[in-house]
């Protein structure tokens, strides 16, 4: 059948394309075979609860009574194998859920550590170690440290059995993804590796994972193997492109008390908070979270494939393993990083008619260019397109509703800014 839907494109790139489509076809097989599992252990949860008609509803005012926030506070629970769960539209983005931990179980004196490198920009500024805002773990004499990573850009066990001996250390934490970092993302199993170096280490510290841009990326999660509590963001993999807002926790009971405390008041805890007109899209988000992650990395592989073809240095590459959403591309300059960023904009479903401008965005510390044209805002499970104006100029490209509208964006994207002016 005619490939109709780039006919308008070089007879180059349209060669180019075709030779990406059949290169990744294993890759994808792989990647659909994950949707099936994952969708098939998220339907088993739902039917283990007997989701029900009344518990879409919502609630108001303090929120007593939802039993459709506590329903999906269980399904959470289940899927990640954990204790509890708190999923709540107030929980407003990954770094608030993540804040929340942090305070929720620091005190002054005790010292958080992470030992997967320093942490990305917005959790420096939580930290106080960027940035010069009030109440900052900082401000409440809550001291921090990391573990550099080795070149290669793995953890380095040999320092860090060192300063785990630290015994003010009372969080150990794993970022997942790489941020704003030129490393690889950890799988899966690089994360269990690392619980297991923990326990082995240290048996009375918290162990905390980002999993942002993780969630059903692979067929397991970190609280299988270990960690004590996890965070994300609904508008990333677990709301399915569906929610509109809102972040979860999951872990052990007595952590998840303790967070509930810290985002609501001691005594009220996770009991309260209205969902109002939220759950019906949080519970539909997560339903068909699996299938759209699953779009998102299947566009991720072809963007890496299409980019590396035509030159570019890109993280990963089309056949390394896949833990989250996240595809880096080095552009070289700041006009390209411009040029490729705008692209990606007018071909997008909302706001397609704009430019995106580098400028300064609360949380970090470089200027920001980012291409979002999605339903909702902020949202990285939509597919977007950002990066600092700093070396080596890299984008980081995630997200994708289907796998169809990251090839029709890639395509067009790279066809605009490296074949109409031949300016490679």
């Amino acid at each position: 059948m005619k490939k109709l839907w780039m006919e308008h494109f070089p007879e180059e790139l349209q060669q180019k394309i075709s030779e990406v489509e059949r290169q990744i076809e294993p890759q994808i097989a792989e990647i659909g075979q994950r949707q099936l599992y994952n969708q098939g252990r998220v339907l088993n949860c739902f039917k283990a609860h007997r989701v029900a008609e009344e518990d879409l509803v919502g609630s108001t005012g303090y929120g007593y009574d939802d039993i459709g926030r506590e329903k999906l506070d269980a399904i959470y629970a289940d899927y990640f194998q954990s204790d509890d769960a708190i999923v709540k539209p107030q929980i407003m983005s990954g770094t608030h859920a993540i804040t929340t931990a942090f305070f929720a179980v620091l005190r002054p004196q005790d010292k958080l550590f992470y030992l997967t490198g320093m942490p990305y920009d917005t959790i420096q500024h939580v930290i106080g170690i960027a940035g010069n805002e009030p109440g900052t773990l900082k401000d409440f004499q809550i001291n921090f440290d990391y573990q550099p990573l080795l070149e290669d850009g793995e953890v380095d066990y040999e320092q860090a059995i060192k300063k785990l001996q630290d015994p003010a250390i009372k969080m150990v934490a794993l970022q997942r993804s790489r941020g704003y970092a030129v490393r690889k993302s950890f799988t899966i199993e690089q994360l269990k590796k690392m619980i297991e170096f923990i326990r082995r280490i240290r048996t009375d510290v918290v162990i905390f994972v980002d999993n942002c841009y993780g969630e059903f990326s692979e067929i397991h999660e970190p609280t299988e193997y270990g960690a004590d509590l996890m965070a994300g963001s609904l508008y990333k993999n677990a709301g399915g492109g569906i929610a509109k807002t809102g972040g979860y926790l999951v872990g052990r009971k007595d952590l998840i008390h303790l967070a509930g405390n810290r985002l609501n008041s001691p005594g009220s805890g996770k009991n309260e908070g209205a969902t109002i007109g939220h759950l019906r899209d949080m519970y539909q988000g997560f339903f068909i979270a699996p299938h759209v992650t699953g779009e998102a990395i299947k566009g991720a592989i072809f963007a890496s494939a299409l980019l590396e073809k035509i030159g570019l240095k890109v993280s990963p590459r089309w056949n390394d393993p896949r833990t989250d959403l996240v595809q880096t591309v080095e552009l070289g300059s700041p006009e390209k990083m411009a040029q490729f960023c705008a692209a990606i904009q007018h071909f997008s479903p909302v706001n397609a008619f704009v430019d995106p401008i580098a400028s300064q965005m609360g949380g970090y510390e470089d200027q920001e260019i980012m291409a979002s044209g999605s339903f909702t805002e902020g949202s990285t499970i939509e597919l977007s397109c950002d990066g600092p104006i700093r070396p080596p100029y890299a984008l980081y490209i995630q997200g994708g509703l289907t796998f169809e509208h990251v090839k029709v964006a890639i395509s067009n994207a790279i066809n605009e800014t490296f074949f109409k002016n031949k300016n490679m």
